[in-house]
């Protein structure tokens, strides 16, 4: 059965933009001095901007405030937008689930100036679409309040949405915000207890009733 309301985590989900994150944070970090860890995925897959900047100032000795900082690796990151692609089959889930009338919703970790530049980047961006900012919540995932902001933005009890997510922090918010919880990493691993863990397009589709 098809889900009122699906709410789609962004980056590594719904576009191929993990790549471009960490091609910037490094070229940032080595802007500044600094070494990447060779585990710099793994650390900040799913990880808002702060609590990355924390551990930059934390473990490396970054000395700048965080919004010099910030600037420094979104001076790095724009650029290589016009390169981003879609996750290969979710915009035409997206795309057919908005077709159906189901509502919809983009729930990320990245700032607002990111969201709104990848979702035009690949042509998510038109009148009513919904999408949910670090920047329009006190607390971003894993807490459940993004995903909430979404359910109410749609006026949805959360119960009968549904979250998809690439990230452990990501998932664990849609379990914590009561949504059935699919976890889709980019590439085959065990996802939090409780969530429902995918590997293709072809079995999204299948969880989502379509």
């Amino acid at each position: 059965m098809t889900p009122r309301a699906v709410f789609w985590d962004m980056d590594g989900t719904l576009v191929d933009s993990e790549p471009l994150h960490e091609a910037a944070l490094v070229a940032a970090m080595r802007n500044v001095g600094l070494v990447p860890p060779a585990d710099l995925h793994e650390r900040v897959l799913g990880v808002a901007a702060w609590p990355v900047y924390e551990m930059m100032r934390d473990e490396f000795g970054l000395d700048l405030p965080f919004d010099d900082w910030i600037v420094r690796k979104y001076e790095h990151y724009l650029p290589l937008v016009e390169s981003l692609r879609p996750r290969p089959g979710a915009i035409e889930v997206f795309d057919e689930l908005r077709a159906l009338g189901v509502q919809q919703a983009v729930v990320s970790n990245s700032d607002r100036l990111i969201v709104d530049a990848n979702l035009r980047a690949v042509g998510l961006f038109f009148p009513g679409m919904k999408t949910v900012s670090r920047n329009d919540v006190r607390d971003g995932k894993p807490h459940a309040e993004p995903f909430l902001r979404a359910a109410y933005l749609a006026d949805v009890d959360p119960a009968h949405a549904v979250a998809v997510d690439d990230s452990w922090p990501g998932a664990m918010a849609g379990l914590a915000a009561g949504m059935k919880t699919i976890f889709w990493p980019e590439k085959p691993m065990e996802g939090p207890p409780g969530a429902i863990v995918i590997n293709s397009a072809g079995e999204l589709r299948a969880q989502l009733g379509l």
